[in-house]
């Protein structure tokens, strides 16, 4: 094992939680209800299918972009221009993992300018060897395409690389991809489904330098 891919939001971010929070009080503004239940399928998915999620519960006429770009001005006004908080221990750990001689990668559904953006302000940037956003796969987890991508930018094999993830689809993906899925639950605790098809369920990142 020599090669560990990470997702971003909710693994090195804090932003789930975060992004959750602006969706609420956007509900409670306009009124669309069962916010809770809608956010919660649309983490690790990229924006066009966090939209179809959307209009598939609340109708073709749901006004998502126009809420996307409220939630994005909120978002950038409250942390510092897209800066977020980082998850606890990830800099500690990222620093474990380098010194053990691994090769980095970041496979994030969001845009690849934007993560890479986000890691240089957060002074993480020197960590990764490999930047995936999920503008350069046609296909969103719970497809594994982006992980392959990462794993393929890496010269890594799936079957030896550690993908850290900390949601359902995340998961989902890296274990249909053949990687060795480790969780990190974040919003959500792990079901049935997850205890089968993560490898490693943790409660905190720290716990990821036991398997390294």
């Amino acid at each position: 094992m020599n090669s560990i891919i990470f997702d971003m939001d909710g693994v090195i971010f804090d932003s789930e939680k975060a992004v959750f929070g602006l969706w609420k009080e956007l509900a409670e503004k306009y009124g669309f209800p069962d916010i809770d239940e809608v956010y919660k399928r649309t983490v690790g998915v990229n924006s066009d299918s966090t939209r179809k999620i959307f209009f598939d519960h609340y109708g073709p006429d749901f006004p998502f972009d126009e809420y996307l770009r409220e939630e994005s001005q909120m978002y950038h006004s409250r942390y510092d221009d897209g800066r977020l908080p980082l998850k606890p221990d990830i800099e500690r750990v990222l620093e474990y993992i380098k010194n053990r001689g691994y090769k980095i990668a970041i496979a994030s559904s969001t845009r690849a300018e934007l993560v890479k953006r986000q890691i240089e302000n957060a002074g993480l940037i020197e960590y990764f060897d490999v930047i995936v956003g999920g503008d350069m796969v046609t296909r969103s987890k719970p497809h594994p395409d982006i992980f392959l991508e990462a794993a393929e930018r890496l010269d890594a094999i799936p079957e030896e690389t550690y993908v850290i993830e900390d949601s359902f689809n995340g998961i989902r993906a890296a274990h249909a991809g053949g990687f060795i899925p480790v969780m990190v639950p974040d919003m959500l605790p792990p079901d049935d489904e997850m205890k089968t098809k993560a490898s490693f369920i943790f409660d905190t990142l720290r716990e990821v330098e036991s398997i390294l």
